[in-house]
């Protein structure tokens, strides 16, 4: 049996062994070694109009998509992602005909240099607590932050010590959106999951998370030594998925990079005895932090069990927080999302440094595991992440 880590490089080579080969080599734009070779042209401005992405451009205060993110906005009715009888799209990853040469072209470049960027991840050593460090130290916080940056895999010293890259490094330019409190992010991208998934089909790439794209270095400029690192966890069951929960799996990820959670409010309205949870389900670690609410929320603005109001209001602009939603309700996870899309005073935007919503709408290759839930259509789901990031909170598709 191969290891989990074998089975998830044969996936990654099969997917980018198929990306290369649907281009062709008659349009010249992947070289020998698998290297991205787009000729000189400035083939951003032939599909799309803007300044955009990690060009690290003054995007004075507002988000800026990459080119890629973009290209889907402006295309979204063209590709049919305004149907809801569950369209396909897994083709832009394999037919050029689907989008565009160029496009396409940035797809494989993304994909791979995304490979590079979770190789990176998976061999980062973990580092100490960062808010603690910056207490001791508050007059090095940037030189602390760098501790998040990542080493090249394959670039490395005399030493036998990767180069240290900051995220955009490893990436061509304008291929990363960006955001003005939380740095860079992943492009949203069809099919709101790891593209691997697209060749799989498995439950291990249905349910990954190394298609997120984290800038702890960004993020951790923006804390203050008195800051608050919360979580508020909305559909928090711990033994929901076979193997590694995903929320797991993230706070781990955050852990990793120096973010330890100072409070986690977990929401979950599937019965489980506190027993069960904290002494077989939650990891000892998070014991301290962990409040395990074992009701269902609330959509209803003013309600206590609305954790906007009742929860984040709480906690000031200079805390770090994140906010996950995946409760399967559409009649209540989707208003919630239009709440803080909705943020007239800027509440909430000010206030959450992260956001996950797992979206259940109309897209083909999910139905085997949406099926009935799902409800709208892809181009709501692109419309509704851009404009909360738009508004100031960096939103992600949850798995």
């Amino acid at each position: 049996m191969p290891s989990s880590t074998s089975v998830r490089n044969i996936q990654c080579l099969c997917l980018g062994f198929l990306l290369a080969s649907s281009i062709g080599l008659g349009l010249g734009l992947v070289g020998f070694n698998g290297v991205y070779m787009t000729t000189k042209i400035e083939h951003k401005n032939i599909y799309y109009n803007g300044n955009n992405g990690n060009g690290n451009d003054d995007t004075n205060g507002k988000y800026i998509p990459s080119s890629l993110e973009q290209y889907f906005m402006d295309n979204l009715n063209k590709l049919g992602y305004d149907s809801t009888r569950d369209p396909s799209t897994c083709n832009i990853w394999f037919d050029p005909n689907v989008t565009n040469p160029f496009v396409h072209a940035d797809l494989i470049a993304y994909n791979r240099s995304l490979d590079n960027l979770n190789r990176a991840i998976e061999a980062f050593e973990p580092i100490p607590d960062l808010l603690k460090s910056m207490r001791y130290n508050q007059s090095h916080q940037h030189d602390i932050c760098k501790q998040a940056r990542l080493r090249h895999p394959t670039r490395t010293s005399r030493h036998g010590d990767g180069d240290r890259k900051t995220i955009d490094e490893f990436f061509p330019k304008n291929l990363l959106s960006h955001t003005p409190s939380s740095g860079l992010v992943e492009p949203l991208l069809p099919p709101m999951r790891h593209q691997n998934f697209c060749v799989s089909k498995s439950g291990y790439d249905l349910l990954r998370l190394d298609y997120l794209i984290h800038d702890f270095e960004a993020m951790c400029q923006q804390l203050k030594p008195f800051s608050r690192r919360v979580l508020i966890d909305m559909g928090a069951s711990l033994s929901f998925h076979e193997g590694d929960q995903p929320m797991i799996v993230l706070m781990n990820w955050y852990k990793k990079f120096g973010f330890r959670f100072d409070h986690i409010y977990a929401f979950e309205k599937t019965f489980k005895s506190p027993e069960e949870v904290y002494k077989n389900l939650l990891p000892k670690e998070y014991m301290a932090s962990y409040h395990w609410i074992n009701v269902g929320v609330n959509h209803t603005q003013g309600n206590k069990l609305n954790p906007f109001n009742s929860i984040l209001e709480k906690f000031e602009v200079d805390d770090f927080i994140v906010v996950k939603l995946d409760i399967d309700t559409s009649f209540i996870e989707v208003p919630l999302a239009h709440q803080l899309l909705e943020d007239k005073d800027g509440l909430y935007s000010g206030r959450i440094d992260q956001f996950y919503f797992e979206h259940h709408v109309h897209l083909g290759e999910l139905r085997p595991s949406w099926g009935e839930s799902m409800n709208g259509s892809i181009k709501d789901s692109f419309e509704l992440f851009h404009g909360l990031r738009q508004k100031g909170i960096p939103a992600h598709f949850w798995p």
